[in-house]
Formats: structure tokens, C-alpha cells, sequence
């Protein structure tokens, strides 16, 4: 099982590499967008309109591609009061229910993001011409992706394989 789930860690990883690249080249666009706005707005007095909304979509998807792997790498929001003081066996169940009420909320994030964006993509942002879910396509794969990462450190979890990156402590599977 060892060898299986280090084989789809590996594309995992490849995954999360991609998604890091693709998260970080956002945030460069939305800061060259913004960049070529705040220009033509006080320099040429002619600011143009779709920068702003491009802007915007790029932000989500950066956030949300971000947040993914930010799960995956064990940098989320937690809080680590109690697993410091509970035995090795206590902080593996915390990190696994840590794991499953991400996927809770990940899992509503793609089915309700998936929602809106069917319900909006009637419409049209107009200074773009995008059909108006666009705007929401990143909470859903930012979701999925947080879903498919955290049922990842589960199952390494449960192969016995560390999950730990970055200066987080979690101890080996007992």
C-alpha cells in the first residue's frame, strides 16, 4: 500500500507544483493588471475598464489555487493548543478529523460553488464578454483540490507514511 500511495503522492505533487506556479503567475498578472490601471488612470486619465474585473477573477484564482496547496503542505489555519499536550496516537485522530472537516467544507465549497456558478453563467460580465460563472470556477477547483489533497494526507496517514512538511510536527502512524 506504501508503494501505491507514495506513486500518488508523487502525481499529487506534481499537481500541487503546478497549481503553486499557476496561483503565483496570477498574483503577478493581478499586480500588472492593477499596475497598468492606477497608470492610465492618474498618468493618461484614460483608466481602462476591464482591468478591475480581470483583476478580481485572477485574485480568486490565485487565493484558492493557493489555499489547495497551502492543505496539502500543512500550512492551513489550525489551532494547535490541544495537540500539543495530548499523547502521539491523540495527535494522529486530531490531524484526521483536522483532514475530514476540511473535506466538509471543501466538498460544500465545490457544490455550492458549482451552483453559482450554473446560476450566473447565463450572464455576462460586461466589461470582460466572460459568462458570469467564470467568476466562480476557481472555488470550485480551489475545493476539489483541497478535497483530493486532504484524503491524500489521510490515506498516508492511514499507509503509515509522515504527512509533516515544513515545520509541522505530526508524529509518525502508530
Amino acid at each position: 500500500m506504501q508503494k501505491s500511495m507514495l506513486k500518488v503522492s508523487k502525481m499529487l505533487a506534481v499537481v500541487a507544483r503546478i497549481s503553486l506556479w499557476l496561483s503565483g503567475i496570477g498574483l503577478v498578472l493581478m499586480t500588472a493588471l492593477i499596475s497598468w490601471q492606477v497608470f492610465g488612470r492618474f498618468v493618461l486619465n484614460d483608466s481602462p475598464s476591464w482591468t478591475e474585473p480581470l483583476a478580481v477573477i485572477l485574485m480568486g484564482w490565485f487565493v484558492f489555487l493557493g489555499a489547495a496547496v497551502g492543505i496539502r503542505e500543512g500550512y492551513h489555519l489550525s489551532f494547535d493548543i490541544l495537540v500539543m499536550i495530548v499523547p502521539p496516537k491523540g495527535k494522529l485522530f486530531l490531524y484526521s478529523l483536522s483532514d475530514m472537516v476540511i473535506i466538509a467544507f471543501a466538498s460544500g465549497m465545490v457544490y455550492f460553488g458549482s451552483s453559482l456558478a450554473a446560476l450566473a453563467w447565463a450572464a455576462t460580465l460586461p466589461s470582460l464578454g466572460f459568462p458570469g460563472g467564470v467568476a466562480y470556477l476557481p472555488i470550485v477547483l480551489g475545493g476539489g483540490l483541497m478535497v483530493i489533497f486532504s484524503i491524500e494526507r489521510l490515506a498516508r496517514r492511514m499507509a503509515g507514511l509522515p504527512t509533516a512538511r515544513f515545520g509541522e510536527t505530526e508524529p509518525e502512524a502508530v
